[in-house]
């Protein structure tokens, strides 16, 4: 509502400037107003319907703009001033002045836009708030975008984050597309096809970071990684253990899919009952092996020669291993 509000003000106010230069014109024809005024008004109805149609705008970018202009036309000004004597032996001054503040507004607001990753604009928008612990980026790797789980994680909204995938992460990918063994061919093109599918959601904020950093020269993959996330002050995001180990090594925070859905997967006490399918034999001389809708391996005592049945077993307890949960059970004939 407070848009709509807005809109209607500004179109108004583009009348009233079209009234207040129709005032100050000596022409008596009854011509030029309207043109002057139809003018204007198309002007500002074009601007509306820009702002309607692209209604996400980032900040960042936005604030880029605003101060890589504000500072050119700033040094623009301080380099007419320590310019003056020379400019005022040039008949052509005024042109001398525009190009150099062309030039630097330019120059800014490039250098601005290149290295925006780097710091982050509080003004125009300034608040003061305590330091929360979110709202860092996810610096992406590339065994989590092959396994496809984070996709279907960011699609719920648990995290508000930014996703940045590196770019020597996505040349990584790239070339387990490119690999003559099918099988990581076949893993490549899913990671590919999961980043597209990332990309062309607009609730998913995905960034490709392109930038080379110093400090990134001649690193691992595994290293840049985590080297990066502690440059941008993020998270990185992965299912692979000796990068878990790595980041940790370096007091990068770490978010592990696999530590998350061991974390979701149902808990049984000891002696509760539920029906599990046998669907082969176990190790043991009478263990029947089933298996969750989760894929928790479920060992059921007594059961060896019931396999292929819905069967309704007791729980002795349970393991917790780096690979998952094991769940021991018992089946009562009686």
């Amino acid at each position: 509502m407070a848009l709509i509000i807005l809109r209607c003000i500004f179109l108004m106010c583009a009348g009233g400037v079209s009234a207040i230069i129709n005032a100050s014109l000596s022409d008596t024809s009854t011509t030029v107003p309207w043109i002057v005024f139809s003018s204007i008004m198309g002007a500002a109805v074009l601007v509306v319907i820009g702002d309607i149609y692209a209604p996400k705008k980032k900040i960042d970018t936005i604030s880029s703009l605003y101060f890589g202009v504000l500072i050119g036309v700033l040094l623009t000004y301080v380099l007419s001033i320590a310019l003056a004597p020379l400019l005022a032996q040039s008949f052509n001054a005024g042109i001398i002045q525009l190009l150099i503040g062309l030039v630097l507004c330019y120059l800014c607001t490039s250098v601005l836009l290149q290295t925006k990753d780097d710091f982050r604009f509080l003004i125009p928008y300034v608040e003061f708030v305590r330091e929360v612990k979110g709202f860092k980026p996810l610096i992406l790797d590339t065994s989590v975008v092959i396994d496809g789980r984070i996709a279907d994680l960011v699609a719920t909204e648990v995290f508000d984050n930014q996703l940045i995938m590196p770019r020597f992460a996505l040349t990584e990918l790239q070339a387990i597309a490119d690999s003559s063994d099918k099988m990581r061919r076949t893993r490549g093109r899913r990671g590919l096809d999961i980043l597209n599918q990332m990309r062309s959601d607009e609730k998913i904020d995905l960034t490709i970071f392109d930038r080379d950093l110093p400090e990134l020269a001649g690193q691992t993959v595994d290293l840049k990684l985590v080297l990066l996330a502690k440059h941008l002050e993020g998270k990185v995001v992965t299912g692979d253990y000796n990068l878990n180990k790595v980041a940790k090594l370096h007091n990068v925070p770490v978010i592990n899919l696999n530590e998350i859905s061991n974390s979701l997967r149902p808990s049984f006490l000891p002696d509760e009952t539920f029906k599990i399918k046998v669907v082969k034999a176990g190790e043991g001389a009478e263990q029947g092996i089933g298996y969750l809708d989760d894929g928790t391996m479920v060992v059921v005592e007594g059961a060896r020669n019931n396999i292929g049945q819905q069967l309704e077993v007791r729980v002795t307890s349970t393991l917790q291993t780096n690979a998952g949960r094991m769940i021991f059970t018992k089946y009562d004939q009686d």
